[in-house]
């Protein structure tokens, strides 16, 4: 029968991969872990900087990316004492989380309720997709934004964008064009910041929509990015 042991006592291969595959999904298997993740999949993260973007403590964030080191989900370097950390494999692990987040959304009542009451509530306006984007960057009748820190936009950003971090917004509201449409972008599709950057600007008269994702998935779609400044 399936699962049972060879006539040497031995697990069989199948069931030594299943158990495998089970430890890959134990480690994604918490809601601090996959923040983890999405944070890692702006860029490379010291343990101080991901304790940061999560809002939890240093000790316990250094536990959560032990699991997913151990999960094959992250890989480590140091640099002296300090130690950072990112995804092993970007484009795998984001198509990953974009996957369970699709079945969710399918298939579970309750993110319909939250995503409507936290999230469309706050934006009724259609968010602008990855094709319209590229359409209208190419036109030049749009202006890009990243409101996501200073250091996870020089690690990655759709090419073209300007990096605005929110908490730099009200101050910088003379650089942005009041004549064309702005578009904002963070981490990922429920990241808050750019919900919260859209609000703001449409408080002061700009015409602004979303991003319908974020960076992560603007890169694992192989469209322009680049680094640095």
């Amino acid at each position: 029968m399936a699962g049972q042991s060879d006539p040497g006592g031995e697990t069989p291969p199948k069931q030594r991969l299943l158990e495998c595959f089970a430890r890959v999904a134990k480690a994604m298997a918490s809601p601090q872990r996959l923040d983890i993740l999405e944070a890692l999949a702006q860029g490379e993260h010291s343990v101080e900087a991901l304790a940061q973007a999560i809002g939890a403590p240093k000790a316990n964030t250094s536990h959560h990316l032990q699991v997913l080191r151990e999960g094959g989900l992250v890989n480590v370097r140091r640099a002296g004492v300090q130690a950072f950390y990112r995804l092993s494999d970007e484009e795998e692990i984001v198509g990953v989380l974009n996957g369970l987040r699709r079945i969710a959304e399918e298939q579970l009542a309750e993110v319909n309720r939250i995503v409507r009451e936290a999230f469309e509530s706050r934006d009724p306006l259609t968010p602008v997709s990855h094709d319209e984007l590229m359409e209208r960057a190419r036109e030049g009748d749009v202006t890009v934004i990243d409101v996501r820190p200073d250091e996870e936009y020089r690690a990655g950003h759709i090419e073209g964008a300007v990096n605005v971090p929110l908490e730099e917004l009200d101050d910088r509201l003379a650089e942005l064009p009041r004549d064309r449409e702005v578009v904002a972008y963070c981490r990922g599709p429920y990241c808050m910041l750019a919900f919260e950057a859209v609000e703001r600007l449409r408080q002061q008269g700009y015409q602004v929509r979303r991003l319908e994702a974020g960076y992560p998935e603007w890169n694992a779609a192989h469209l322009p990015v680049a680094r640095g400044e």
